[in-house]
């Protein structure tokens, strides 16, 4: 089995029931069984500054040899467009976002897939729930999280998070 861990953000409707369906929908997928939940922290919109704050949180999932990282992918696109994703503005609101961080220690680049995940060393509010669930994971590369997050201009007050 591989461990996987995704990220899962809201901040349109009912954000907490939104993350609760979505995690609730990645785990009845074949082939995926459930590991660790971070809690839910809210987080200040990135790039684009006029919207409601995020629910975010982190999972991990332990998956068979099947699927592969495209096609849980494509599940995850799935379950997006079935809550009413609409991709409109980049970094703009939405109803759910499901991003694919870390499927074991794969490394990929298609135009599709990207792993680990490009920008997750970037954002503290992928950082810090991930390391909830694994403080010493590093990625692929044996670069650490915690290293990452050390350089990022950020604070966490319980269950909210701001990043500069």
């Amino acid at each position: 089995m591989i461990q996987t861990y995704i990220s899962l953000g809201s901040n349109q409707g009912d954000t907490l029931y939104n993350l609760d369906w979505a995690k609730s929908r990645v785990l009845e997928m074949e082939g995926v069984h459930p590991g660790k939940s971070s809690v839910v922290y809210f987080t200040e919109p990135q790039g684009v500054k006029e919207q409601s704050w995020f629910a975010n949180q982190v999972i991990s999932v332990f998956v068979d040899a099947e699927p592969n990282p495209g096609e849980l992918l494509k599940e995850l696109l799935r379950i997006e467009d079935s809550m009413g994703r609409v991709r409109t503005e980049r970094f703009g609101p939405r109803i759910m976002d499901l991003d694919l961080l870390l499927f074991g220690n794969m490394e990929i680049e298609t135009r599709d897939l990207v792993l680990p995940h490009p920008r997750m060393h970037q954002r503290a509010f992928i950082l810090v729930p991930l390391m909830d669930i694994d403080p010493v994971l590093s990625l692929p590369s044996g670069q650490r999280l915690e290293d990452f997050l050390a350089r990022l201009d950020y604070s966490v007050s319980g269950n909210k998070i701001w990043q500069d």
